[in-house]
Formats: C-alpha cells, structure tokens, sequence
C-alpha cells in the first residue's frame, strides 16, 4: 500500500531542493537538511540510495555534495517512491493471498486500482514541474543559476 512516510517525504524533498537549488556545484546534504528540516542522519541514508539508483550523483570533497543524475524533466516522483518504497522494505497487505473472499476479491481490487491510478499521476509528475511549483508559489532559490543540462 502507497503510503506517506518521513523517509518518502526526505527523499522527495531532498530531490527537489537539490534540484531547485542546485547552481554551478553541487548541494550540500547540510544546506539540504537546513532548508528542509531533516535531520542529516536519516538524509545522507535517502540520498546514498538515491545516487545508488541513478537519482543523484555524488561528489566527495571539501566542495562535494550532491545534484541530479538526469535533467529534471526525467526523473519522476513515482520512480523515488518505488526506490524508497524497496528501502522501507514494507509489505502491501492489499497484495497478500490469505483473507476473506469479500476482502480478496471486492475489497482489496479497490485499493490496488487506487494504488495503480496514484501512480500512474506520480509517475506523470516530474521534478522538473514540483521546481515550476515552488517558483509559482515564490520559494526563493539560492542557486544564482538553475542548470538543467541535456544529453
């Protein structure tokens, strides 16, 4: 089952603010963690996992930190939750083979249908338009440049 949590959360936050305010260097996970509020040991878990899965890329060093991987316009919101849903290592009751006939057969085909319709939306929803978002909504960046390169 699609679920919110904190970690979901930090990841896409994460992402988001890399890319929102991203400049000629990469972001610093402790600029990230004051932006956004959360606390640097779960962060640098989230965006280990997400340069692991070619989310964000990594650089080391007293000028290192992190930026994306990929232009904006190609990573989606439905690929982070399923990385971080893998993470979470949760099972979704909605798919298990015991219960009930009604809850089997009626019940649960309605939260799958759900789940699938979500992501469907999520996977449709790109960084790039979340960055789009927080310009309309007048969250400042404090990147000098937004670079969104392509291949």
């Amino acid at each position: 089952m699609l679920r919110l949590s904190k970690k979901l959360l930090f990841a896409i936050e994460a992402v988001v603010d890399i890319a929102y305010h991203a400049g000629a260097g990469p972001v610093r996970s402790t600029d990230i963690s004051r932006r956004q509020g959360i606390p640097r040991r779960y962060l640098e878990q989230v965006l280990q996992q997400l340069v692991h899965h070619n989310i964000l890329a990594g650089q080391r060093g007293p000028k290192g930190g992190y930026r994306l991987a990929r232009e904006r316009r190609r990573i989606s919101v439905g690929e982070i939750i399923r990385i971080v849903r893998k993470l979470e290592g949760t099972a979704d009751p909605a798919n298990e083979p015991d219960g009930s006939e009604i809850g089997v057969k009626v019940v649960r085909p309605i939260w799958i249908d759900m789940q699938l319709q979500m992501m469907t939306h999520l996977d449709n929803l790109t960084i790039e338009q979340l960055c789009e978002r927080a310009r309309e909504r007048g969250i400042i960046s404090e990147a000098k440049s937004i670079p969104d390169f392509t291949i």
